[in-house]
Formats: C-alpha cells, structure tokens, sequence
C-alpha cells in the first residue's frame, strides 16, 4: 500500500480496497525541486496534492513582505481552498522548501471521485471540516495566547520541523517578528 493509500485508508476508513486502488491512480506522483512552485498567487489552483516526502510552504506578499500562511509536511494534503473549489485566483504562493515529492491530483480526476466512492459526499465533509477545526484553532491560538504560549504549543508539536526549515517562516507563520521568535527560542532553551 503506498503512502497515498495509508493516508486515504486511515483519514476516510469507509473506503474499500478497489475503491482505494480506483482512486490512487487518478493521482500522478511528480518531484519538485528545492524552491519550485506548485502554485503562484494570482493563478487559479486547478490541482490538489499529498505531500509523500519534504515540505510546502504556503505565503503569500503582504506590503513587500512574505507572510507564511502554513508549512505543510509529509503525510498531508495541500493546496488553496479557495481557489480550487472555487475557481478563484490564487491568494497564496505554495512553494517547495526542499526536494519535495507529490502525489497530485487534477480537479477534473478530483471530480470523479464520487462517481468511484458512494459516500464522497460524507467524506469529504468531515475531511473540510477537519480542515476547519484546524484553520479555528490556529486562529484562537493567535487570539488568546502569548507569542510564548503560541511558540511552546507549536513547538511541542511540531519540533523536527524545528530542524528542517528556516526559522524565519515559522515565526512568520506564528505571527512574530524573526527577533521576537529568537528571544522566545533563546528563553525556551534554557
């Protein structure tokens, strides 16, 4: 089973094994290169991707500063909401922070897993609505706590990605200044 069909399995159980097949294999599996984009802002995102290995990090330009939405990681989905459901132009740059494979899906192939999948509809809900709970408690996590509370809870969760990427898109993800982010690092290890 590969790492695409694990993921399906564990996230929708209710998919069974030819359905999981049928469905792996509208995904193409491509490579990008350390500072290659998946998806510039302003173009209409009109593909979904699964992170097998490396890093994505989604910002955007905001008053001639990059502004890192999230980083997203092996094991996950990404693309921009909006802009795929929608048909919108892209708010967020996604770009690879290292060599980086994808498993990725087209809308058009997207699309079809309904026809292949009988309960897609309930699926997917709880897949967005996962998505939601997750965008609310980052957003709770900025209005509530201190940077030195947001920093130890990303921290906790998240330290190999410590070691991984630049620190400066993690503080901007968190919403600090890359001083702010070194003064609480420097606290935090001691």
């Amino acid at each position: 089973m590969t790492e695409l069909e694990q993921y399906i399995n564990t996230h929708f159980e209710i998919v069974q094994p030819n359905e999981l097949i049928e469905v792996s294999s509208l995904f193409n599996q491509i490579t990008l290169k350390k500072g290659d984009f998946f998806l510039k802002e302003g173009k209409q995102c009109d593909k979904f991707c699964f992170i097998k290995t490396g890093y994505l990090r989604v910002f955007a330009i905001a008053d001639e500063n990059e502004v890192t939405q999230w980083i997203a990681t092996n094991g996950h989905f990404g693309t921009d909401f909006s802009s795929f459901f929608f048909n919108l132009p892209s708010r967020w740059t996604i770009q690879a922070l290292e060599n980086t494979e994808l498993f990725v899906i087209t809308k058009e192939n997207y699309n079809k897993i309904g026809n292949i999948i009988p309960l897609w509809v309930e699926l997917e809900r709880t897949f967005l609505i996962k998505c939601l709970t997750m965008m609310e408690s980052r957003i709770h996590s900025h209005l509530s706590m201190s940077a030195e509370e947001r920093y130890r809870l990303f921290f906790e969760n998240n330290r190999d990605l410590f070691n991984q990427v630049p620190l400066q898109y993690i503080a901007s993800m968190l919403g600090m200044t890359p001083e702010t982010f070194s003064r609480i690092r420097k606290k935090q290890m001691m």
